[in-house]
């Protein structure tokens, strides 16, 4: 039998010992175990949920990987075409880890109504577009149809609509202006398909979606010309390598005049994702505060506890338990009061969480977050990692307090009122 573990046992369950001076302490041990907890995995679930959240955002408009002309356009809008016919089209075989490509065009217009103007960019789409990208953001109407013949239907966010006072089926005039300036813009009237809310300002604010075949015949293009590819990659974690990869499978080493330029996400739209990178700083300095916290309210219990049973360690020590197993008995004890507060912090924060993940009650601003509701991310593995962290750390840190019993000496512990 494991004596230490059936002292400790004994002490737990012992009635004086639940209404004695220690009980509000260890109370209230166990509540900042268990606050820390719910504080660890909030910040964890919610700071890798706005992370993920706001790379699916960036990646359903642009790809993982954008492949263009190799050229000095700094704009969001297709100068020169490139033709489809390349050996990485339609199926990008030769780098793994790519899970679609798709073709794309873009051109800078504007829409005219009777009440308004704005100006917008145009990313005109084929058959091989992955709609399913942008299904979740869709609040009305229905995605535009491009796999049959050429129609008017176009996608456009609820910023673009209200502002210009569009609903769903109606038309308007888009005017897109010629590269000789002095001829006549060219004007094509679309209709809403649909409306959709990324909660993304910058792009809800700039793209209208739809046919890439009316861009190609605004710009005289062949039906196998299109302004860029869009990658997507199944890991995004590996971004850079395969960007590297991707640039590396798309040049042409025969004629120079034909090579092409790769740029990722990350890349492209820099400050947003050195942003996302300050809250895994956030989250670390969350983690260790919460564990000190948790920590040193472990340290005063179990101070406590072993100076309201020092007449307990004289006696032990008098009939012969060595210093390491006094120490264990009250480690065994701590080690339950930890997974008390474990236990109620987990139930509580992935409580939490999931309510968060059906309801969405905790509301973000969109122009400073990206996104309208806080995206929470229930990860098993880093609740796992989280409590096994925080068990260890505090039982290790409480060996150091757990020395004290080495300096009670048995005679004056026994009489040690």
């Amino acid at each position: 039998m494991n004596l230490e573990y059936f002292i400790a046992k004994r002490l737990i369950a012992a009635k004086n010992h639940k209404s004695s001076i220690s009980a509000p302490i260890i109370k209230i041990a166990i509540a900042a175990i268990a606050i820390g907890m719910i504080m660890m995995i909030v910040s964890v679930a919610t700071g890798i949920g706005l992370q993920q959240k706001i790379r699916e955002k960036v990646a359903a408009f642009n790809g993982h990987i954008i492949i263009t002309n190799y050229d000095d356009n700094q704009s969001e809008v297709s100068i020169n075409p490139i033709s489809t016919n390349q050996d990485f089209y339609p199926k990008f075989k030769s780098v793994e880890g790519i899970s679609h490509i798709q073709a794309v065009a873009t051109k800078a217009g504007i829409i005219r109504t009777e009440t308004s103007f704005e100006g917008i960019i145009y990313k005109g789409v084929g058959k091989d577009y992955q709609w399913k990208n942008l299904e979740e953001y869709l609040i009305q109407g229905k995605l535009p149809d491009v796999s049959k013949k050429l129609n008017p239907d176009v996608l456009i966010s609820k910023y673009l609509a209200d502002r210009l006072d569009l609903k769903v089926g109606d038309k308007f005039n888009t005017f897109f202006m010629k590269e000789n300036s002095n001829q006549l813009p060219n004007l094509r009237v679309f209709v809403v398909a649909g409306i959709y809310n990324s909660g993304f300002q910058e792009f809800d604010a700039t793209y209208i979606i739809g046919d890439i075949r009316h861009l190609q015949r605004i710009n005289k293009w062949k039906p196998d010309q299109v302004g860029a590819f869009e990658v997507f990659i199944d890991d995004f974690d590996k971004i850079e390598q395969k960007g590297q990869e991707v640039y590396d499978n798309t040049q042409n080493k025969e004629d120079a005049s034909k090579t092409l330029d790769t740029q990722t996400i990350s890349e492209k739209y820099y400050n947003i994702f050195e942003w996302l990178q300050l809250f895994d700083f956030n989250i670390i300095v969350i983690l260790v505060i919460m564990v000190i916290v948790a920590t040193i309210n472990m340290v005063v219990a179990l101070l406590v506890l072993i100076l309201e049973r020092t007449q307990m360690i004289g006696i032990l020590k008098a009939i012969g338990a060595s210093n390491w197993t006094v120490r264990k008995i009250f480690l065994y004890n701590a080690f339950y009061l930890i997974i008390r507060g474990l236990l109620w912090g987990n139930v509580i924060g992935i409580g939490l969480i999931v309510i968060q993940q059906q309801f969405g009650i905790v509301k973000l601003n969109p122009d400073s977050y990206y996104v309208n509701v806080a995206p929470a991310y229930l990860d098993w593995l880093y609740i796992l990692l989280l409590n096994i962290g925080t068990l260890i750390i505090c039982l290790a840190v409480l060996l150091i307090p757990s020395y004290i019993v080495t300096k009670i000496s048995p005679v004056k512990a026994m009489r040690f009122d």
